[in-house]
């Protein structure tokens, strides 16, 4: 079994020439859903760990992120898309298609 039942990774990149992750936001909204799932109580071992990534290689569909063990790869644009990241997905395994590259 891992460690991390759901385990996230957010591209937070900032590049210096062309689009990156971090120039959509994605440090604060990853900030977000740490503090979220901390106020859920699922942020722990066994259950969800957020973290920062390096760069994902997909500037031009960012910002992104994704979760395993099911490689589910998602942009997101604001809160709202990923208090329903966390609702769905991570809360009741449902992954939100709309959002899925």
């Amino acid at each position: 079994m891992s460690y991390y039942q759901k385990h996230v990774f957010f591209c937070t990149n900032q590049r210096e020439d062309g689009q990156s992750c971090n120039d959509c936001g994605a440090k604060k909204l990853r900030d977000y859903t740490k503090q979220r799932c901390k106020e859920l109580g699922i942020h722990s071992a066994g259950q969800v760990r957020i973290n920062t990534a390096g760069c994902l290689d997909r500037c031009s569909e960012g910002p992104v992120l994704v979760i395993y063990p099911e490689e589910t790869w998602y942009s997101y644009v604001d809160q709202e898309d990923i208090d329903e990241i966390i609702n769905e997905h991570l809360l009741n395994d449902r992954p939100v298609d709309r959002l899925k590259i």
